[in-house]
């Protein structure tokens, strides 16, 4: 059995609870598929004050193969940029940081290497995003940089992905991710560096098949304020307003047509240059506008404003209601356990005792309080898997924890629950936990073991939870220790098969008394 390190420090740690007044320090670095940008501000009165903001084009989507593998030399400009922002971490304590990855870094097929890589640098853990939290998270930047209320569009284009979201306030009533940036475009049309009529309408063609599929249902929910945000659109609404285009912070749709004519006039991409661009971004820029131009078209927008908020507010937004009554995975958790039936007594019962079987080994198996929260959550959602089929319900309940597009999760953590939720019953799966990352597996394990006891004990599906036995923990030895002659037959054979799965899987689960 492997005994792999303590995992990197989380970005789960709860923010301690600060004087009235007194700001909180908080970082949030995004790995972008074109850039990567680091965010630090103080967070005081519902409100962020940048303290520092840095943002530098690693072009990670340009260094995927067609195999979906990512280059060394990609992969040293990554880690070249993050040894940049480290010096504004130090100040910064694990609970206040979050570090996450889009459409690249879910693409590579060898995103691990370098996240493994990434991790050692910068100290703390890296999260992988979902498409759709990628859209949730933007939406949430973009909304608290406008005052304003109000149905809005927000269209976010990215190196490998474009967002799109329609909201009010704070709350997003559709979110999409599509597989279109102006990285990926850039590779895929004009490659050799010629742009011309062709190519442009050969890319705009593809971006417009990619928004059929949503282009009906989001004009049915409609929007008075389409709004854009980040590299690309900024780009184009400088450019735009320098030339006399329109107001500053705004692309029309004539703008953006005397635009994509000036691109075309450039011929080369090593020869795009205007007034508003910057020079590190003229090579992705005629994608970026196509991407752009097909969104006009689609929706029929006659004009689009910037705004100044985008992923990386979004992440240190978010990261202020974790752990707390706001946090948005509460709400992501009653409603996959409301439409899948979950039975509520059963997995109020479940939790409850693995709470208190985790309490008992807690500081021997140096567990914290986002593994306990975790534990919890996987007790309450063990059985979401019999809204499919009872056979192998394990299984299916794993499967949707884990592909599901689960709204305030990244997907480490919805790996995390997955796991928990396939490995509750039956064997260990010891081919699925090996395959997690070294520092992941035992913690991982700790965690399915006490989940499996606690399901044990509730095999009856009695009214309230069991009387706890006593669980001792010694490295990965687990003694469980029954009170009195009286325990149940069906018990005592349930405890006596884990621990032949337990031990078929490299632990140890001694029972005592009974």
């Amino acid at each position: 059995m492997t005994s792999p390190q303590d995992p990197a420090p989380s970005a789960d740690t709860p923010l301690p609870a600060a004087v009235p007044g007194d700001p909180i320090r908080l970082a949030a670095i995004d790995l972008g598929s074109n850039s990567f940008h680091l965010l630090v501000a103080n967070y005081q009165d519902d409100r962020l004050q940048v303290v520092a903001r840095l943002g530098e084009k690693v072009q990670l989507a340009a260094g995927l193969d067609d195999d979906g593998h990512l280059g060394e030399a990609a992969m040293q400009r990554a880690l070249d940029c993050l040894a940049r922002f480290a010096p504004f971490l130090v100040d910064i304590t694990p609970g206040h940081l979050r570090v996450v990855g889009t459409n690249a870094l879910r693409d590579a097929t060898n995103s691990q290497t370098l996240i493994e890589r990434a991790e050692a640098l910068l100290g703390h853990r890296i999260e992988i995003i979902a498409g759709r939290e990628e859209a949730r998270l933007i939406y949430l930047g973009a909304a608290h940089a406008l005052a304003e209320d109000g149905r809005r569009l927000i269209v976010d284009i990215g190196g490998g992905s474009t967002e799109f979201i329609i909201g009010e306030r704070f709350e997003p009533l559709a979110l999409e991710s599509l597989r279109m940036g102006c990285v990926t475009f850039t590779r895929r049309f004009f490659e050799d560096g010629e742009i011309n009529e062709k190519r442009m309408r050969k890319a705009e063609l593809a971006a417009l098949s990619e928004l059929a599929n949503i282009q009906r249902p989001y004009q049915r929910l409609s929007w008075t304020d389409p709004v854009g945000s980040s590299g690309t659109i900024k780009a184009a609404a400088a450019v735009i307003a320098a030339a006399g285009g329109a107001p500053e912070g705004v692309i029309t749709r004539t703008g953006l047509a005397t635009l994509r004519k000036r691109l075309i006039k450039c011929r080369k991409l090593d020869k795009v240059a205007m007034e508003g661009l910057k020079a590190d971004r003229a090579r992705v820029f005629p994608a970026g506008v196509a991407i752009l131009g097909a969104i006009f078209e689609a929706f029929e927008l006659e004009q689009m404003r910037y705004a100044d908020g985008a992923l990386r507010e979004g992440v240190l937004y978010d990261m202020v209601g974790r752990n707390s009554p706001e946090d948005s995975r509460l709400k992501t958790l009653d409603n996959l356990a409301r439409n899948y039936q979950v039975d509520g007594r059963q997995a109020e019962n479940v939790a409850t005792s693995a709470g208190a079987l985790l309490d008992q080994v807690r500081d021997a198996w140096h567990l914290d309080d986002d593994q306990a929260r975790f534990l919890d959550w996987g007790s309450r959602l063990h059985e979401i898997g019999l809204a499919i089929s009872h056979s192998q319900f394990h299984r299916h309940g794993a499967y949707l924890l884990e592909y599901s597009d689960l709204a305030g999760f990244s997907r480490p953590e919805q790996r995390l629950l997955a796991f928990l939720v396939r490995s509750h019953r039956r064997k260990f799966p010891v081919k699925e936990w090996q395959a997690l990352p070294e520092s992941e597996q035992r913690p991982h394990a700790r965690l399915a073991r006490l989940l499996r006891l606690a399901v044990i004990l509730n095999h009856s599906r009695p009214e309230q939870p069991p009387t706890v036995p006593l669980l001792d923990a010694e490295g990965e030895t687990l003694t469980l220790t029954l009170a009195g002659e009286d325990t149940p037959a069906l018990l005592l054979n349930d405890l006596e098969q884990e621990m032949g799965y337990q031990q078929a899987a490299g632990f140890t689960l001694v029972i005592r008394g009974g």
